[in-house]
C-alpha cells in the first residue's frame, strides 16, 4: 500500500470515530424552556444552538451556546441541563437547536 493511500485510509478512520460520537441520541426526559418575559415584550422570536455533552448514563454533563439571541440563551441552557437522554456505552454529544 502507498503512503498516500495509507494517509487517505487513516483520515477515513478518523472522521468516521469523530461522527460516531455525534450521533443522536434519544430524550427520554425533556424540560421546555421558558419564553423569557423581557423576549415577550420585544416581541422576540428565534432560535438558539446548544453543544451537549451527554454522559454514558444520559445525564447532561455539560452545555455550550453556540448562536442564537443572546436574551434566549439562558432559558434555554436552563431547560436543556434537566434533560435525560437514553443511556449508552459512552459520553457522547450532539447539537441541538431551540426555537422561541
Amino acid at each position: 500500500m502507498t503512503k498516500l493511500k495509507q494517509i487517505s485510509l487513516c483520515v477515513t478512520l478518523l472522521v468516521g470515530s469523530a461522527i460516531a460520537t455525534v450521533l443522536e441520541r434519544k430524550v427520554v426526559q425533556r424540560e421546555e424552556p421558558e419564553y423569557p418575559p423581557i423576549a415577550e415584550r420585544m416581541k422576540l422570536h428565534g432560535a438558539v444552538k446548544l453543544k451537549i455533552w451527554i454522559r454514558a448514563d444520559g445525564t447532561v454533563r455539560r452545555l455550550e451556546y453556540i448562536g442564537g439571541h443572546p436574551l434566549l440563551a439562558e432559558s434555554a441552557l436552563k431547560a436543556v441541563k434537566g434533560w435525560h437522554y437514553d443511556a449508552a456505552t459512552k459520553e457522547s454529544n450532539t447539537i441541538v437547536g431551540l426555537k422561541f
